[in-house]
């Protein structure tokens, strides 16, 4: 019974949910965990022991057992082992095969019943291609009839920069037109440009709808992707002129609105600006007029407008927490300046969406400085925004300052400039730790006493 018991603990820590390390101290100390079933052999891509089971009982290759009630392929495709430790990729594809060769379905996998009330299929290829991005595993399980079609191998296979694996599914043929929309929209999120030009190149529609009524275009602009990305887009045909269909729950403020009206809105001036020189009118209605003249920097625009039509400097005031928030987090420092001059709040309160905030009640300062912005913290300090006051979470600007430097998405943006631009102005912590690791920011708060 014992044994049975450690031999569960050991297959629930090393798939899906699990840790090797925690697999591995158990492996450690029981080494007999390893030749206990198919399951086990399965889980470690242990191929000899593998076809000794299947030579003891061809049945097991189709069994359902251990604590997720899965087949050996399942584990296989979903083992922790698989995923992080290479080393043993061949064993894994050999065990693979001889499970195949013995009757295992490519289709095979489970219902993850956490996702109600409609439980979601999750297959050996959404392991394999999603989850492990094993590009050899992806293959054999495409040539042995798996289906990529479901909703997890498109969307998890992007997930990653290393794009052997999606590149097996792509050039497998059996990829769906709506399989490779979600694909390039996905790798917006990922802000992989190499992806991104390699999907294009193979003929993906750059203006084909996800299910949330989204292209990659309008995704890019939501996730803030680099302009090359955007160029790119272009260069293979994205319309920025499309509407989005519907909102996906992401932010509502976009539902029925085009990629153009959404870049106005997100404070991508510079994105604009590469749609005029690309010839497509920069056409906006209403109160976006506004945002646009303030994300491009044209204030003669500004002005003219907020002369003629004041109810649309009422309506963007209206709106001034987000829009500053987001101009700050896209780093447009005379897109912040216009805001500010036209009567938005330097201390409005932004909701988070969690990307360009960690937080809810986040303030413009708290996005500008944990989406490492500097020249934009500087100037919200110059005009007053309050350095002390605490998002959501607890944390003050300060906190998400050094959090930025040294646990953040942006690495190629770490700088002490905000954390000394925030320190001079007498910020502080107000009780939450500070993250260390980045040798500038630890000297800078040691200096200051911080």
């Amino acid at each position: 019974m014992e044994q049975l018991d450690l031999r569960s603990d050991f297959l629930q820590a090393a798939t899906w949910h699990g840790t090797l390390e925690t697999a591995a101290g158990l492996l450690a100390a029981h080494p007999e965990i390893a030749s206990g079933d198919i399951y086990t052999a399965a889980v470690l891509g242990d191929a000899a022991a593998l076809q000794r089971f299947l030579a003891l009982e061809p049945g097991n290759a189709t069994a359902k057992g251990g604590p997720h009630g899965w087949d050996a392929l399942t584990y296989l495709c979903f083992s922790k082992y698989l995923r992080l430790d290479r080393a043993r990729s061949d064993g894994f594809v050999r065990a693979a095969r001889a499970l195949l060769d013995a009757g295992a379905s490519a289709n095979t996998g489970w219902y993850e019943m956490n996702h109600q009330p409609k439980p979601e299929w999750e297959s050996a290829l959404y392991g394999a291609a999603g989850v492990a991005h094993h590009a050899e595993l992806t293959r054999l399980l495409l040539e042995r009839g798996a289906d990529p079609n479901d909703e997890e191998v498109p969307y998890h296979a992007p997930e990653t920069h290393d794009n052997a694996a999606l590149q097996v599914l792509v050039e497998s043929g059996k990829l769906n037109a709506d399989s490779l929309g979600m694909m390039l929209f996905r790798k917006t999120d990922w802000h992989d440009y190499e992806g991104i030009k390699w999907l294009l190149e193979r003929g993906v529609d750059p203006n084909r709808r996800t299910r949330w009524g989204k292209t990659a275009l309008h995704n890019a602009v939501m996730r803030d992707n680099a302009l090359e990305i955007f160029q790119v887009l272009l260069d293979h045909g994205a319309d920025p002129t499309l509407l989005a269909d519907h909102s996906d729950g992401w932010d509502r403020s976009f539902a029925g609105r085009s990629a153009l009206a959404m870049a106005a809105r997100r404070g991508r001036g510079d994105v604009l600006d590469l749609f005029a020189q690309r010839g497509i009118p920069v056409e906006l209605q209403g109160v976006e007029r506004l945002f646009g003249a303030c994300a491009r920097n044209d204030a003669t625009a500004v002005r003219a407008i907020a002369a003629r039509e004041p109810q649309l400097v009422r309506e963007l005031v209206g709106e001034g927490g987000r829009l500053l928030a987001e101009f700050a987090g896209v780093g447009n420092v005379e897109g912040v300046r216009h805001l500010l001059d036209l009567g938005v709040p330097v201390a409005a309160l932004y909701a988070g969406d969690g990307y360009f905030a960690i937080a809810q009640h986040s303030t413009a300062l708290h996005v500008a400085a944990w989406r490492a912005r500097p020249a934009v913290v500087k100037l919200l300090i110059e005009r007053g925004a309050p350095v002390n006051v605490q998002d959501g979470k607890g944390q003050t600007p300060l906190a998400l300052a050094v959090k930025a430097c040294v646990d953040s998405y942006w690495t190629e943006r770490r700088s002490p400039e905000s954390v000394r631009a925030l320190v001079d102005a007498g910020a502080s912590a107000n009780g939450v730790p500070y993250p260390s690791g980045y040798a500038e920011v630890d000297e800078l708060l040691r200096a200051h006493g911080k």
